[in-house]
């Protein structure tokens, strides 16, 4: 097994991730393992220290999440995060209890000048970070000090110097936390003493590697779809095997928005990559007849793809592999794969194939967010215009149109959306934004054109602005690029006299309304 610097031990936090993704954006190179990894395999990969993550249990609960004891006694760097740090002050005999009032949100790290941790390095007393816990530490363990408070959590941070064991009550990994990705960088840099040499020239190499040694001389059946994640598969599948082994095939699904089974047949002629194009407009919408529950709809067209893919692998031999556009953003949102992290809601390319099929899933960007996509896809050389292309979801606009999906819905939305698509382009506001795309409500309200009274459905516009899709918030878009879709939409668009904008942001809302 390979060396691995760092080790995130990961206890259900929606933020976990996060971590990772700092600390790869500094250069260093991380895994994130279940908190129950067992003790061998930890050892096996030689790390240089250990993160405990945040989580949503309570140490003190009797269902509580607990490591290997034996992680404790390794003699490694350690940091715990939130319920991390938690487990750290129990383990080592310090109390934790509820707290009087939970604390969510910004809080002031002060920590004095006097504070010599080279944790904080080049970080300001007095700098933003953000909490998320109702629980506290009420008492600290032998050996352990506090090295920073915060307004209403006087152990903000404490350590055991000489242990090297740190922990923050507070997330450094989320955005909000001013100096976060500073501070775990100088637990790699100066705790563990790990040296920051990955980036993602490094971890494309490394994909490539993998693949070669998992295919062998066999051949992978990649499904794709026009847009980034599946392109950026089908590229290093092309760089590691070459174009003989490859059998890339997009799969028509009628659930596409206006010209883009010829845009995506365009876009790998410009890769030259052989792409096989599947009609299976038919089959996918005759399975969503009467359909209205989002998570069945999603199930379905999950299912359908499959199915589809098995029947075009057997007409070439040879084919062991079926390589997906898998990201993380689609993998905690659906099963908890390291920890007990809550499913949010169901991916169709995520949960593993079923048992009759004999394919081995190749899912190479399944530990990585979106942005860090597009930043490998520019590292394979990938066209700007393609890179940065917006989400596009795997079930296509079936999860755009809320109800059954019908002939006359789809057709509503993909005049909607294009008509949005060629208003957002022409302002310059395309690339201001993560994604935008329309939404039909099958909400009906009255409304006036001439003279006549109409009774027409209603038609959502939804623009946000995020990093890594984990969260985002809705774009702040002038009002006269607004009001120009909106009359564009109610005038062109036969059946659509209403249009309003979406102001949720995520969380509590999903990008995708189903």
């Amino acid at each position: 097994m390979d060396s691995v610097p760092i080790i995130v031990l990961d206890f259900g936090s929606q933020y976990t991730q996060l971590i990772a993704r700092k600390l790869r954006e500094s250069g260093v190179y991380c895994e994130i393992v279940p908190y129950n990894e067992k003790i061998e395999d930890i050892k096996a990969r030689s790390p240089q220290g250990i993160i405990l993550s945040g989580g949503p249990a309570s140490v003190y609960a009797k269902d509580a999440y607990h490591p290997d004891s034996e992680i404790y006694e390794l003699g490694l760097p350690m940091l715990g995060i939130c319920y991390g740090m938690q487990l750290l002050t129990q383990h080592f005999g310090g109390v934790v209890v509820p707290s009087d009032h939970h604390e969510y949100g910004k809080a002031e790290l002060e920590f004095g000048d006097e504070c010599a941790c080279q944790i904080f390095n080049d970080t300001p007393s007095g700098q933003i970070v953000w909490m998320s816990h109702g629980d506290r530490v009420d008492m600290l363990p032998d050996g352990f000090e506090k090295i920073a408070r915060s307004e209403n959590s006087p152990y903000a941070a404490i350590a055991h110097i000489e242990k090297n064991i740190y922990a923050f009550q507070f997330h450094p990994e989320v955005y909000h936390t001013q100096e976060g990705a500073r501070l775990l960088k100088n637990f790699a840099k100066y705790i563990c003493n790990v040296e920051n040499t990955w980036n993602m020239g490094s971890f494309a190499k490394e994909q490539i590697e993998k693949i070669k040694e998992q295919v062998g001389d066999k051949k992978v059946l990649c499904g794709v779809s026009g847009g980034v994640d599946s392109s950026v598969v089908a590229t290093l599948l092309h760089e590691a095997i070459g174009q003989e082994q490859l059998v890339a095939i997009f799969v028509d699904q009628g659930l596409l928005r206006a010209n883009e089974r010829e845009q995506v047949e365009a876009m790998f002629k410009r890769l030259e990559i052989d792409l096989i194009t599947v009609d299976a407009t038919e089959e996918f919408l005759t399975k969503l007849e009467g359909i209205t529950d989002p998570e069945q709809k999603r199930k379905i067209i999950g299912e359908t793809f499959i199915t589809v893919f098995d029947r075009e692998a057997k007409k070439h031999d040879g084919i062991e592999f079926l390589a997906q556009g898998t990201l993380y953003t689609d993998v905690i949102e659906s099963v908890s794969v390291k920890g007990p992290s809550k499913t949010i809601k169901s991916h169709h390319n995520v949960g593993g194939l079923p048992d009759w099929m004999t394919f081995e899933l190749i899912e190479p960007l399944r530990e990585i967010f979106k942005d860090e996509v597009r930043k490998l896809g520019r590292e394979l050389g990938l066209p700007k215009d393609m890179l940065g292309r917006h989400p596009f979801p795997g079930p296509g606009l079936a999860i755009r149109i809320m109800g059954e999906v019908t002939t006359n819905e789809l057709r509503l939305l993909r005049e909607s959306d294009t008509i949005m698509q060629e208003e957002l382009k022409a302002s310059g506001y395309y690339d201001k934004v993560w994604q935008a795309f329309a939404v039909v409500l099958n909400v009906k309200s009255v409304g006036v054109m001439g003279d006549n009274r109409t009774y027409d459905n209603t038609v959502c516009v939804r623009m946000v602005e995020s990093v890594d899709g984990m969260t985002a918030t809705f774009a702040h878009i002038p009002h006269d690029l607004l009001e120009r879709m909106s009359t564009r939409i109610i005038n062109e668009v036969d059946g659509i006299n209403r249009v309003v904008y979406d102001i949720t942001s995520k969380p509590p809302g999903t990008i995708e309304w189903e």
